[in-house]
């Protein structure tokens, strides 16, 4: 069925709508906005075109039993996500100081959803109704299904699966899996038996009903082994292929963990199906009087045209969650979805973004990744391109010159990331001249991330060379075409690899182009990364060689200030950091210098 209205939220909406009971209800750390950017709307409205009724319950009050249960008991199941982010990385900064702010919460109101609400939420659930069947998604889960490391801890946990007691937890994008569980749901069949299903974790007494797959090395062990960490993530990371990944299994006392391989990526025609699902493109109405719910106004002008990465950062999850292969909507389904926008109150003639991880990937890789799965151990485009990859952006500029062509649209700028190594491989520079000419609204945001090659090489990036001759294609571009615009890099500080040689060379870098950011993200160990892997064992786990990791409050500090060297208040730890290091050539009035000396 498609509800043409928002999703149920309380008995009331219940009781216009004439349902009785709900099939399944969806607890969320998010406020609830009908948007397909946000996982839970979706995963409601695919349920909702099964023929099955779907409410949720929208950051419920994790003190209140009572706000479990105001929907009812749902005939086949409950549903919980923390919501688009990990609820630990919507609380806290890199410093693990809180948060003021949450945008997924009506007026950016902070404490609204629990730390590690995945958690929280299936224990409060399950203690209300001890029968009914937890299906636990979304990205906190998901990258939490193995035994992992906790940054806000500093310990490796238990699969998520043992602390919130779940029955069963899909990782990855939930459209295929979600449907099947409901199917088996529906026909009757006992939760504990749905144990097949690709993009699905589950935890089993016995090993007894597998064939075939890789045992990961037990809780018991990586958790005080770094080595076997290390080693164990290695495999998770090779083995998240649907095509040629294996069934995976970690011990955890006397059960078992079991992943089955990801689940096959969405075919065209289903991604179109989902974009079309009747999805309000907006927060809840109830929300209005609170302010609203602030992460709508990066997602309503913007449209998803492609899901899954094959750029293979090491500090990014993407392999984790969506995968290595590259889906994308059609055409004619990204132009209808425009068409809406225009119609949209808040338009003023500007598509804030086409895109996705990568907005410059529409296709898989290469012909052969679509037979084979993505490669074991290798990468499509570090630290060279690999032969086999299609190089194109034609597809993707015959999308932008039609939504340039729909009426009422002035601009269509693209804001989501640019591979600009994927770019400067093109052979044609179509594609170069209409991103400067149409698409950049004065300054082009792109991520070399740094600029020292060792630090690069942990983190899966291209040379700084290219980077650099990125940027004198783009200035010499935008000369030709008679525009004054910039490139803004992204960059992190304190990455596995950087020391503080690394950052004084960046700063050097900096200073030489004469930019200061305004922003320096230092690097966040997250679960489900390579980076955070490092992090935590101070080995690459690629080669098990060791890595060296800036962990002191203070050297992070100085990391991060090298790259701001010219605000007055970083001045101390510039000054301290380049005695350390024996740089005292870089303090004086030259041109060359970072700072001046201190005054007596």
């Amino acid at each position: 069925m498609i509800l043409n209205d928002f999703l149920p939220m309380t008995q009331e909406d219940l009781n216009k709508l004439g349902w009785e009971q709900l099939d399944f209800v969806f607890v969320s750390g998010d406020a609830y906005v009908d948007h397909p950017s946000f996982g839970p709307a979706v995963v409601c409205r695919v349920l909702l075109d099964a023929g099955y009724k779907v409410g949720i319950i929208a950051q419920p009050d994790w003190n209140d039993p009572n706000s479990i249960s105001v929907m009812g008991k749902p005939r086949l199941g409950f549903l919980v996500s923390s919501g688009n982010m990990d609820s630990m990385v919507n609380h806290y900064y890199v410093s693990k100081k809180r948060r003021r702010t949450d945008s997924f919460t009506p007026g950016g109101v902070m404490g609204k959803r629990p730390d590690r609400a995945a958690i929280v939420y299936t224990n409060l659930i399950r203690k209300t109704y001890r029968d009914v069947p937890i299906i636990l998604g979304g990205i906190e889960a998901s990258l939490r299904r193995f035994a992992h490391y906790d940054y806000w801890d500093d310990k490796v946990r238990r699969s998520i699966l043992f602390d919130s007691g779940a029955d069963l937890l899909v990782y990855g994008m939930g459209e295929h899996q979600i449907r099947e569980i409901a199917e088996y749901l529906n026909s009757g069949i006992d939760v504990q038996y749905i144990m097949h299903i690709p993009g699905t974790c589950y935890v089993a007494e016995s090993l007894d009903h597998l064939d075939q797959f890789i045992e990961i090395d037990p809780y018991e062990s990586v958790s005080t082994d770094k080595i076997s960490y290390a080693k164990s993530f290695k495999i998770q990371n090779d083995e998240q292929d649907p095509i040629r990944g294996q069934t995976l299994v970690q011990r955890h006392a006397n059960r078992f963990v079991v992943q089955n391989p990801p689940t096959m990526p969405l075919e065209r025609s289903e991604m179109d199906w989902v974009y079309k699902l009747g999805f309000q493109r907006n927060y809840h109405p109830s929300y209005e009087a609170m302010g609203g719910v602030p992460a709508i106004q990066e997602v309503k002008l913007s449209i998803i045209s492609e899901r899954g990465c094959y750029g293979n950062c090491s500090f990014c999850a993407l392999t984790f969650h969506q995968g290595r292969i590259v889906q994308s909507r059609s055409h004619d389904s990204i132009l209808e979805e425009a068409v809406q926008i225009t119609k949209d109150s808040d338009f003023k003639g500007y598509i804030h973004d086409v895109g996705g991880p990568t907005a410059n990937f529409r296709e898989p890789a290469c012909e052969r990744q679509l037979k084979y799965g993505a490669c074991k151990n290798k990468q499509c485009l570090f630290p060279e391109p690999c032969g086999n990859l299609n190089v194109t952006h034609e597809d993707y500029l015959t999308l932008l010159r039609k939504l340039r062509g729909l009426e009422g649209v002035k601009k269509v700028f693209i804001r989501s990331g640019i591979r600009y190594d994927y770019l400067m491989h093109d052979p044609s520079d179509d594609f170069f001249y209409e991103l400067c000419e149409h698409h950049v609204s004065g300054q082009l945001k792109v991520a070399p991330e740094h600029i020292d090659e060792t630090v690069l090489n942990y983190m899966g990036k291209p040379s700084g060379k290219l980077y650099g001759a990125f940027v004198d294609k783009f200035n010499k571009v935008n000369q030709t075409l008679g525009k004054e615009q910039y490139v803004i890099p992204y960059l992190m500080s304190s990455h596995p690899g950087s020391t503080l040689k690394s950052a004084i060379k960046l700063a050097e870098y900096l200073r030489d182009i004469q930019y200061t950011p305004e922003q320096v993200q230092d690097f966040y160990p997250t679960p489900g990364t390579l980076s955070t892997c490092m992090y935590h064992t101070g080995l690459d786990p690629r080669t098990l060689k060791e890595v060296y990791v800036p962990k002191t409050s203070g050297e992070k500090a100085m990391q991060r200030a090298l790259l701001q060297f010219k605000n007055p208040k970083n001045y101390n730890l510039v000054y301290e950091a380049l005695v350390l290091s024996n740089r005292q050539d870089l303090i004086g009035y030259h041109k060359k210098a970072l700072i001046k000396p201190k005054k007596n």
